[in-house]
């Protein structure tokens, strides 16, 4: 009984449960690292060496500061773009826009800030007392040339005492609250004078050409004491009875005014460029043709010169 052995019976447990899903987490991550790998492979090959170099520079700068980086490495032409293609000295950050389109945008721009000084200009003439009691008086439109606003004559209540120059208390009064708003643009100002069409004769020599000019001289004068810069000026002209306000009737009240324009930029250089800004003369009559300098200089090399030269007239010196 001593020596019989001892026998234990072990139950093998069988395990049913769940082995866990982490193995498939990992394989997916294999084959979309592998996905990722296969199409980086796919597209150097396909690459041009200028792509090449731009995804370089993108890595190595990705806001695209430094040479050869850019924000946009590879253009798929996906989508419209207004990146051109450029060569490789250019940096592709670089964004070419044609001159007409900066030009119209550059006039949608301007065209929308004369629209909001018209705006400004007409809510200052309702809140203003000064302007509201002469409103009747003030004219503003916004023509080729900008925005103009013209202050004209009434029936009994005349800008000028009539043939003369010196605004009524009243005229300067309306320039000086205008010149509170015009003086804060930038924009270029043109000033112009205009009369009826009824003859002056307060003085000889002195017509209504002289006295619109002086007329829109005193406006000038005015605008600049409420504000305008005097570099703001741009032009100052009389032009008489010859653009009537009232075609109908030339000798109407209307006619007589004071017309002021904020001009957009397209007329201000218009201006600049018809006096000549540092252009030279098209035809300069102080020099001598080629033709002209070649037939004197064979004359005087002939000593026919001389000969053509006439006798200096008696009392004349000879030089």
């Amino acid at each position: 009984m001593d020596g019989q052995p001892i026998i234990v019976k072990r139950k093998k447990k069988v395990s049913g449960g769940h082995h866990g899903g982490s193995w498939k987490v990992a394989f997916a991550d294999f084959a979309t690292a592998m996905m990722a790998f296969f199409l980086v492979l796919w597209l150097t090959s396909t690459a041009s060496p200028e792509q090449k170099l731009a995804v370089e520079g993108y890595f190595r700068d990705p806001v695209g500061f430094t040479e050869g980086g850019s924000p946009n490495p590879v253009d798929l032409e996906g989508s419209a773009s207004v990146v051109k293609e450029a060569s490789p000295d250019i940096e592709s950050s670089q964004i070419q826009i044609e001159e007409e389109v900066v030009d119209e945008l550059s006039e949608t721009l301007e065209k929308r800030r004369m629209e909001e000084l018209f705006q400004e200009l007409k809510e200052r003439i309702e809140q203003n007392e000064t302007l509201q009691e002469f409103k009747d008086q003030l004219l503003i439109d916004i023509t080729d040339e900008g925005l103009r606003i013209q202050i004209v004559d009434r029936s009994g209540r005349p800008m000028f005492d009539s043939g003369r120059a010196e605004l009524k208390y009243y005229s300067q009064d309306i320039l000086f609250e205008l010149a509170k708003t015009l003086g804060s643009v930038n924009n270029k100002l043109s000033i112009t004078g205009h009369t009826d069409a009824t003859p002056f004769s307060g003085r000889p020599g002195y017509t209504n050409w002289e006295l619109s000019a002086d007329r829109a001289n005193t406006a000038r004068r005015a605008l600049v004491a409420g504000g305008v810069g005097p570099g703001q000026i741009a032009r100052v002209v009389g032009l008489s009875d010859s653009v009537l306000f009232d075609k109908g009737n030339p000798t109407a009240p209307v006619n007589r005014r004071i017309s002021i324009i904020v001009l957009n930029k397209k007329t201000a250089d218009s201006i600049q460029d018809s006096a000549g800004r540092g252009d030279e003369p098209l035809i300069d009559l102080t020099k001598p043709t080629e033709a002209e300098a070649t037939q004197a200089m064979e004359k005087l090399e002939s000593g026919e010169w001389e000969q053509d030269k006439p006798e200096p007239a008696k009392g004349e010196l000879n030089w």
